[in-house]
């Protein structure tokens, strides 16, 4: 069972209380945590990832393990300690101004 940790904001739009979970098959990757989310949650479809190019919004990043993963491919299979629940996925809303 996969755990997701989405930002407030995410959870609010999703109608989400603490962590969402999925069960997936192997490989879990990054796209296919996402694909299940948005599959459960069709209301976040163009939250996280755009709609057409399906690549990470601008002031979206990826967390696991306390490793930042928002720059790797989409493919790259998230660690075992993710897949198996001892950690969560995080997906957080990176914060910007000056």
């Amino acid at each position: 069972m996969i755990r997701v940790v989405l930002p407030f904001h995410l959870r609010n739009l999703a109608h989400v209380d603490g962590e969402v979970e999925l069960d997936l098959a192997a490989p879990v990757t990054i796209a296919a945590v996402l694909a299940a989310l948005e599959a459960r949650h069709p209301v976040l479809r163009g939250t996280i990832r755009e709609h057409g190019t399906l690549k990470r919004r601008p002031f979206v990043r990826y967390f696991a393990c306390k490793e930042d993963l928002s720059l790797e491919s989409p493919e790259t299979p998230l660690p075992a300690e993710v897949v198996s629940g001892q950690e969560p996925f995080l997906i957080v809303g990176a914060m910007a101004g000056g």
